[in-house]
């Protein structure tokens, strides 16, 4: 099973859930030439969405987010894995981790058409740095 695992930025932005408002919210990062490894949106209540956005340059996108006048909440940090589509893929990761006496607080993930994967594993900040080191990255 061949996978990768590195450390990631994450930052959050809530924005007005509104047709277009993410349209908006994307095009500025793109327009300052930020490449996003994951995102994800969430419904926080009726009227407002919250994007979790990961960047692969933080630099860019929090001097994107400045000259747009947006604020966002972070850097925060995470766990990206990515490797190949088979049964198990992550079982070994999950027990590196359970092994050493740490909770994934959350964790999304999606297979992609040509065998992959990704998934994001998040930890409550006390416990991230051990998560590193279970890891050995």
């Amino acid at each position: 099973m061949a996978f990768d695992i590195k450390s990631v930025e994450y930052y959050y932005i809530t924005v007005e859930d509104q047709a277009g408002e993410g349209f908006k919210l994307l095009s500025v990062f793109a327009g300052v030439g930020v490449n996003l490894l994951a995102f994800e949106a969430v419904p926080l209540g009726p009227m407002r969405t919250q994007f979790t956005l990961f960047p692969d340059d933080g630099l860019k996108m929090a001097n994107g987010a400045k000259k747009a006048g947006l604020t966002l909440d972070g850097p925060h940090s995470a766990l990206f894995v990515q490797g190949d589509d088979e049964s198990g893929a992550l079982a070994g990761v999950y027990e590196k981790l359970s092994r050493a006496d740490i909770n994934v607080y959350a964790s999304n993930g999606i297979a992609d058409i040509n065998g992959g994967y990704g998934v994001i594993l998040y930890f409550k900040q006390k416990d991230y740095e051990k998560a590193v080191a279970a890891l050995e990255l």
